[in-house]
């Protein structure tokens, strides 16, 4: 694994990267914990859709280390409310959040204007709420699967036991618009 050749080390399967970014981040920006839930941004990017990263607020929900940022979940959606990432990839979530966001510092105008034109001014945000929708449903049905698959496998079922119900088990802590 650690053969440079190859073009891939061990760190590149990790979180290690980010989790030294958000500390490096979180020295700069002492009142990280005190912003609100709820806060986007707008980017350009060659694939549009909304990445959605939410907190699971079910105390009932163990998902047996699959998803490693529990109680975080990031999804990838596009505007057709497809799937372009689901929760159980956060590092190709995060990668594309980083390429997204490299370099930037200051919001681009052009593109909050066009979001604000498009939601007018954040009071119809249908569009994005439905795919706040799919993104939760894309985690209810992994998490239905893995409990089917659990019922007809050897040991402990997690079949029937108080799973994902729906968006009140989430909470919105954050979105970025691709466009």
């Amino acid at each position: 694994m650690e053969d440079m050749s190859e073009g891939i080390s061990i760190t590149d399967l990790g979180l290690n990267d980010f989790r030294m970014d958000l500390l490096a981040y979180m020295k700069e920006h002492r009142d990280l914990d005190r912003l609100p839930f709820g806060i986007h941004a707008v980017v350009h990017g060659d694939k549009p859709g909304v990445i959605f990263v939410l907190k699971n607020v079910n105390k009932k929900i163990d998902i047996k280390d699959k998803n490693r940022l529990h109680p975080f979940y990031t999804v990838y959606v596009n505007m057709d409310g497809e799937i372009l990432i689901n929760h159980l990839q956060p590092k190709d979530i995060l990668d594309d959040m980083r390429h997204l966001a490299k370099g930037k510092k200051e919001p681009d105008k052009e593109l909050c204007n066009e979001f604000n034109r498009a939601t007018k001014d954040g009071r119809q945000m249908e569009k994005v709420s439905q795919l706040l929708e799919e993104a939760i449903e894309s985690i209810i049905e992994a998490k239905n699967e893995e409990d089917i698959e659990s019922f007809f496998s050897a040991g402990t079922t997690t079949f029937q036991s108080g799973g994902f119900s729906g968006l009140d088990d989430f909470e919105l802590i954050d979105f970025l618009v691709v466009m």
